[in-house]
């Protein structure tokens, strides 16, 4: 049920439950493992548009990559409220399947629904943008008067979700006797720690509350704002730590929420999209070089372009649809930021390269000491 009060009837799966939260669609042909994990979709439920969904079933979590991370999934559970699909497979095939779709959902107690006419519901999103919607699974008559009260006691735009997706205290990932790069965990994916080893680096990763102060006694070289849920205008805490660490000309690098969160620290403004991008097939332009790139995207809002006039902030990635900004760069400082997903997980790796970029950031930087205005440590 949606909150203009449209109702779509299908079969259940995973979870017999009632929930609640922001509707949104996912235009992926593949990668349903990765996308439900995202913390990105923290608070939403997705529905897929592909129409068959679950035909090559769910990987185990136990397998690792030479990290230790979990090698098929973007975080250590589903993200997202309730998931909607056209067509649920009863039967999986494939060599790292360990169980179905459907019994992923039920060991993770997240409701489902198939048999809807996702088109529908699609276009139906496209033409009014997102809503609260609710989804109910139960083996008994279901009571549309419930799933309304729970559509009217849901709010998306005004929570933090951060406290529920970032870790609560400091991991580190890779060789200790490498220099370190700060994450900054507002939802990490685990493809983003994957890409910082792969350059080079040791991998701090710090709950999302944490201080600029505490961040710098680490002398990194660099840290990266991760992806996240969420309006980024909620995330104060981690706004004021970004404004530091571009008044500390520290190299870093946003992604997604990330974008969105130096962009507001800069002096930018940013606005909810009408339906967002979610997907694996956004095309995006380097607007120095005018090539396009096939890019990962999961993300509710969007910078204003106008509002960079006023900023030491230009634009460096442009959606090829929409023309909405998709990366930003600071004039004068190494720090730089996309709205895509450049880790991609799922989707294709065109733009690995903005981590080789950072990665250039960095050495590029002065290696003198750099005092810290307000701080004790130096860098």
């Amino acid at each position: 049920m949606l909150e203009d009060g449209t109702v779509f009837n299908g079969i259940g799966f995973g979870r017999p439950y009632e929930i609640s939260g922001e509707v949104v669609f996912n235009t992926g042909m593949v990668g349903y493992t990765e996308a439900l994990t995202d913390p990105s979709y923290r608070g939403q439920i997705l529905c897929i548009t592909y129409p068959l969904v679950g035909n090559y079933g769910v990987p185990s979590m136990s397998v690792r990559d030479k990290y230790g991370l979990p090698k098929f999934f973007e975080s250590d559970k589903i993200q997202v409220k309730a998931l909607i699909v056209h067509e649920l497979s009863s039967v999986a095939s494939h060599w790292s399947c360990v169980k179905t779709l459907d019994e992923w959902l039920n060991d993770e107690q997240i409701p489902g629904i198939y048999g809807i006419d996702t088109r529908e519901l699609t276009k139906k999103l496209r033409i009014n943008g997102v809503m609260i919607g609710a989804v109910s699974v139960s083996e008994t008559p279901i009571e549309e008067g419930k799933m309304r009260q729970l559509i009217k006691n849901e709010s998306y735009d005004d929570q933090n979700f951060l406290p529920q997706v970032s870790v609560n205290t400091q991991l580190e990932y890779g060789d200790k006797n490498k220099d370190c790069i700060i994450v900054l965990d507002t939802g990490t994916k685990y493809s983003i720690i994957r890409n910082i080893i792969r350059i080079g680096y040791r991998v701090v990763q710090l709950p999302w509350d944490t201080p600029f102060e505490k961040i710098i006694a680490y002398k990194p070289k660099g840290v990266v704002i991760s992806n996240g849920p969420g309006d980024p205008k909620v995330c104060d805490l981690v706004i004021k730590t970004a404004s530091k660490l571009i008044y500390s000309s520290t190299p870093t690098l946003g992604i997604c929420l990330g974008n969105q969160i130096l962009a507001l620290a800069g002096g930018a403004d940013t606005y909810k999209l009408k339906f967002g991008h979610r997907g694996q097939n956004k095309a995006c332009i380097d607007v120095h070089t005018k090539r396009s790139y096939i890019t990962s995207q999961n993300h509710g809002y969007g910078i204003d372009p106008s509002s960079l006039k006023n900023t030491d902030f230009k634009i460096w990635f442009e959606n090829v649809d929409d023309n909405t900004v998709e990366g930003i760069e600071h004039t004068s400082k190494p720090i730089i930021a996309v709205q895509f997903h450049p880790e991609a997980s799922p989707g294709p790796y065109d733009s690995l390269f903005v981590f080789d970029k950072l990665k250039k950031l960095i050495e590029s930087v002065d290696e003198g000491p750099i005092k810290i205005k307000g701080s004790n440590a130096w860098r």
